[in-house]
């Protein structure tokens, strides 16, 4: 089970402008907001559930492009993501639907970030 996967972004405030909309359907929220005083120079904002972030975006050097899949509770859930995500300004990397060469049930959604890495919202429940 993964605990929390992080990574560098170019433009934070951007960056979490993006999250906190596209994660908002999915129930993600901004837990923890450290600033670059509180650490050795380095801001980070950890998103999640239940006073537990999983997900840490931060200030640094930016090592490629990532991909992060979210687990949504339904198929609507998955709809409603990539709509909040490309609203949010993220890019089409694939509308939501059915990804059979996974599973036959897998239902994903994609879309990058403001800084290209890939965030994918999928539920793994028939319809």
């Amino acid at each position: 089970m993964l605990d929390h996967v992080g990574f560098s972004v170019a433009d934070l405030k951007a960056a979490r402008r993006f999250y906190e909309k596209a994660l908002a359907p999915l129930g993600i929220m901004l837990i923890y907001d450290i600033s670059a005083e509180q650490t050795d120079g380095e801001a980070y904002l950890g998103f999640g559930e239940d006073q537990k972030p999983y997900f840490w975006i931060g200030t640094g050097k930016s090592k490629g492009r990532l991909h992060v899949a979210f687990l949504a509770k339904d198929r609507e859930t998955v709809d409603r993501f990539y709509e909040a995500a490309i609203k949010a300004g993220g890019k089409d990397n694939g509308a939501p639907g059915l990804r059979p060469h996974y599973h036959k049930h897998y239902y994903g959604a994609f879309a990058l970030d403001p800084d290209g890495n890939n965030i994918e919202a999928v539920c793994h429940s028939p319809a």
